[in-house]
């Protein structure tokens, strides 16, 4: 048992990275599959728009995915038709977009991997460069090729070109390797952003290490908490519900948060020197404790998981 509670905890302090790698695996099996069951470059005058779909066509719906997602996104979004003012409140309309920074970074992390698991294989791009009917493309390729060249770019990756095995073999390999180059570009700037925001964000942190290490596992903490807590008075209320419903009885009162109590504690949080407060249901419940107003007490039990009559 201790052997398992130690894996377990192994596994759980490491699930950032292992969910990166699971998903770089499952990004490498994605291209794969494209790349043998249903990318065929028609050898056309179409292997442009046809090479470039498969390339580009998969990251957007990566990024919109990972849009969907984040927690994030719905706490900036939910709400702001009726209230504009909840995603730029006054004196502060930067912070929408500093936020919205955060959840885009997150969400490009599975568009770059399949970008540069594309481009490294080389088979989207060799369609769609040797589609580009650009004379000053088609002169730097075709240097020192036969004049078919030319005219028969465009067959080169589907191997049905006239021209001779050892143009059209030097010509795949010239587009395979520009699109590793650019594959390799796409990981080294993914990375060099990735050190450069994590500097930038570690150097203007308003807190230090240590603290940074425990907020964050608050952070977690109280997110796997809220979610067992939903679980409990949703179970709570849906059972008194079926009871009062099919044996006609009068419901007992349960005690939830008000409205404007869910509405206080959906808003994203931001730190403040003043108070040492690591979430917004943390602020609200310290904030809180000041207050006299009973809907207030309400939702401060709630937060804090204590039994309620």
């Amino acid at each position: 048992m201790d052997a398992f509670q130690t894996i377990l905890k192994f596994f759980i302090d490491r699930k950032t990275a292992i969910g990166y790698s699971f998903m770089a695996l499952l990004t490498m099996g994605g291209e794969r599959v494209f790349s043998l069951v249903a990318f065929r470059c028609p050898c056309s005058n179409e292997n442009l728009r046809y090479g470039l779909v498969f390339l580009f066509s998969p990251a957007l719906v990566l990024l919109v995915i990972g849009y969907f997602l984040n927690s994030k996104t719905w706490k900036l979004f939910t709400g702001c038709w009726p209230n504009p003012r909840k995603i730029f409140p006054r004196g502060n309309v930067c912070h929408f977009f500093y936020v919205f920074g955060q959840i885009t970074l997150n969400a490009l992390i599975a568009p770059v991997m399949w970008l540069s698991v594309a481009l490294l294989n080389g088979t989207f791009y060799e369609c769609a460069m040797s589609g580009v009917d650009n004379p000053a493309y088609l002169n730097a390729v075709c240097n020192r090729k036969s004049d078919k060249c030319f005219g028969e770019l465009h067959m080169v990756a589907c191997g049905k070109s006239s021209m001779p095995f050892s143009e059209s073999d030097e010509l795949r390999r010239t587009l395979q390797a520009q699109s590793q180059i650019l594959g390799w570009c796409v990981i080294v700037t993914a990375a060099l952003l990735s050190l450069l925001t994590t500097c930038c964000a570690s150097c203007q942190s308003k807190v230090s290490h240590l603290q940074l290490m425990f907020w964050r596992v608050y952070e977690g903490t109280e997110k796997e908490q809220l979610e067992q807590i939903f679980q409990l008075y949703a179970t709570k209320l849906s059972e008194r519900n079926l009871k009062c419903f099919f044996e006609n009885k009068e419901p007992e009162p349960i005690s939830l948060p008000t409205f404007q109590a869910w509405e206080d504690a959906s808003q994203l949080y931001s730190f403040s020197n003043s108070k040492q407060h690591y979430s917004t249901i943390h602020k609200l419940v310290e904030e809180g404790r000041k207050g006299t107003s009973e809907e207030r007490e309400t939702m401060l039990d709630f937060v804090n998981r204590r039994e309620i009559p």
